[in-house]
C-alpha cells in the first residue's frame, strides 16, 4: 500500500529507516567477514551474485547494473575470467557481443560463501536469541520483506 508523495512522514518511520539501515549495514558487514573472499574485491564478489542471481549477461548489462563503467567492468570480468569463475560464450541473439554466466567453480565459490555465512548466523542466533526472540525475527522479517514489493 503506498502513501501519497506529500503525505508527512512520521518521526517513528523515520527513525525506523535509519535504524534498519544501520543494523542491516552491520549485519552485512559481519556476514562478509565469515567467509574468505579469496582475494576477490566487492565489486567482483558482486558481479558473481548478479550472474548467480540474474543469469546470464553481457559485459555492458552488468557495468550499468553495477554502475560502472565498461572499460572498469571488463577489467573485473577478466580477473574472474582468468580465475575460472566465469564463462563467456557468444550471445545467440547478437553475434557480436558475449553473454558471461557463472561457471561450476564461480558457483561452488557462491555457495561456499553463503554457506559460511549461514551458519555462523544461525550459530549467532541459537547461542544469543531465545526461542521467542528468534520467533519474532522471523515475524519481523515477513514485514521486511514488504518493502522490497513497496
Amino acid at each position: 500500500m503506498e502513501e501519497p508523495a506529500t503525505a508527512a512522514v512520521t518521526a517513528s518511520a523515520v527513525r525506523a529507516a535509519r535504524e534498519l539501515r544501520v543494523v542491516f549495514s552491520r549485519l552485512r558487514r559481519r556476514l562478509k567477514e565469515t567467509y574468505d573472499t579469496d582475494g576477490l574485491t566487492p565489486t567482483q564478489t558482486s558481479v558473481l551474485s548478479r550472474l548467480s542471481k540474474d543469469g546470464p549477461a553481457s559485459a555492458s548489462d552488468l557495468a550499468a547494473a553495477e554502475r560502472v563503467r565498461p572499460q572498469s567492468m571488463a577489467a573485473t570480468l577478466a580477473v574472474l575470467d582468468e580465475r575460472g569463475l566465469v564463462l563467456r560464450r557468444p550471445d545467440p541473439g547478437d553475434g557480436r557481443r558475449q553473454l558471461v554466466s557463472l561457471s561450476d567453480p564461480g558457483l561452488a565459490f557462491l555457495e561456499d560463501c553463503r554457506r559460511a555465512g549461514e551458519e555462523w548466523l544461525a550459530r549467532s542466533l541459537q547461542a544469543h536469541f531465545t526461542e521467542q526472540e528468534r520467533q519474532t525475527v522471523v515475524e519481523a522479517l515477513a514485514l521486511l520483506d514488504r518493502l522490497s514489493d513497496a
